[in-house]
């Protein structure tokens, strides 16, 4: 009995032995228990790994919706001063600012400047005119003696080229490669003339008169590539003075198109005139009549298209334009509001329409942002049309530009300029 209780023991002992893990020794586990083992581990972290994913896309949600809140309906309140330049007086020399690249462009009868973020000028060139005006597509400027003989193109490092002119001087556009193209006039017929950026000529030139085939040049632009010019002519036909918006290609391919016409519309501005055109970028382009505006495509670029005309049955008060939007201030024919204010995309889709009362002197559109102002206050309305500020200023202003920082302003003026920050 003993020695049965005695085996017994020892049995156990054996077993407990082999059941005992030596350290430094792993267990071994049957087969199917390390997968199972595996397969709950792998379980674990993919259901881990879908909660932080969860969570990031959950919170993503909230920063977008925050954001398109934030961009859409909330309005501005306070206006932070940040730096600010005081210039030296130009006793009626100053004319005007242009938003240049990423900063702006300063002209005067006696010079120009470009100046960057912070109120520096980067370079300063010295002319004369008596009548400047500017035009600016990208990084280059065309700065023109308006009846004068002057002109000069510019990039963001400095004047690049300057031309004289036979004629006087009538209006002139740039590209964003540097191409210009000004209007030039006689008693009896006017030209179109074109300049390379180094300010050399480009053996072409176009001719109008009001009893000819092309007609008088009201107004024209270059497309950013420099290949297509739009332009809005009139001409008499019949006795009648009428309008059209013709398409020229000054590239290769253009060369097959009789005197490189390629696009004239005409028929629907019966009765009308179209004083202002313009590319918004290198497809679509807009033209505006004294009662509609018309958005074109140039896709194809040997067929322009009239993509939609939109009636305007108010009197049109302002017009402006940019890349990515194009819009008309009229008044309204009843009602309380002064004004409305209508937002378009290049091709013709309504973005929205806005009733407001405010006296406005002057409109811009800088990215997604409107700015209505005059000489002491302003209004800046988004793309969606909600105001997104309103406020006054202490010197006299002649334009409003968004900087570079979100809810950044830069607020210029002939003896200021000055860093606004909306909070």
């Amino acid at each position: 009995m003993n020695d049965m209780s005695s085996m017994s023991r020892e049995s156990r002992k054996d077993q407990l032995r082999r059941r005992m893990i030596t350290p430094g020794t792993p267990r071994r586990l049957p087969e199917e228990d390390s997968e199972e083992v595996v397969k709950r581990a792998h379980k674990k972290a993919v259901r881990r790994r879908l909660r932080v994913l969860a969570a990031v896309l959950v919170l993503l949600a909230v920063c977008a919706g925050v954001l398109y809140w934030y961009q859409r309906f909330y309005q501005l309140k306070t206006a932070v001063p940040g730096w600010e330049r005081q210039l030296e007086r130009e006793e009626g020399s100053f004319v005007g600012y242009e938003r240049f690249g990423e900063n702006l462009l300063k002209y005067s009868k006696d010079g120009a400047s470009y100046i960057d973020a912070s109120g520096k000028d980067v370079w300063i060139l010295s002319y004369e005119m008596n009548a400047p005006v500017a035009a600016v597509c990208g990084d280059y400027a065309v700065i023109a003696d308006q009846q004068g003989n002057r002109l000069y193109i510019c990039d963001l490092t400095g004047c690049q080229g300057e031309a004289s002119t036979a004629l006087p001087i009538v209006k002139a556009t740039v590209s964003a490669q540097g191409v210009a193209a000004v209007i030039l006039e006689d008693p009896t017929a006017s030209y179109i003339y074109f300049y390379r950026k180094d300010g050399t000529e480009i053996q072409l030139y176009m001719k109008g008169i009001l009893g000819g085939e092309i007609g008088y040049p009201l107004d024209i632009s270059l497309s950013p590539d420099g290949t297509m010019l739009m332009g809005s002519y009139v001409y008499v036909e019949g006795g009648v003075l009428r309008n059209r918006v013709a398409f020229y290609n000054f590239s290769e391919v253009g060369k097959n198109a009789l005197n490189r016409f390629v696009g004239g519309f005409h028929e629907m501005y019966e009765g009308s005139l179209v004083p202002e055109v313009g590319y918004m970028d290198d497809v679509y382009s807009v033209a505006f009549a004294d009662s509609s505006i018309s958005f074109y495509s140039s896709r194809d670029v040997m067929s322009p298209q009239l993509l939609v005309q939109i009636p305007v049955e108010e009197e049109i008060r302002s017009v402006f334009y940019s890349g990515r939007w194009a819009g008309v201030i009229v008044t309204p024919e009843s009602g309380d509001a002064s004004c409305r204010m209508d937002l378009y995309q290049p091709d013709g889709k309504l973005v929205f329409s806005r009733e407001f009362s405010y006296d406005y002197d002057h409109v811009d559109i800088d990215g997604d942002w409107i700015f209505l102002y005059n000489e002491n206050s302003c209004r800046i309305y988004n793309r969606y049309g909600n105001l997104k500020y309103e406020g006054t200023f202490d010197f006299t202003v002649s334009k409003i530009t968004k900087g570079r920082l979100p809810g950044e302003i830069i607020v210029t003026g002939p003896q200021m300029i000055q860093q606004i920050k909306l909070h």
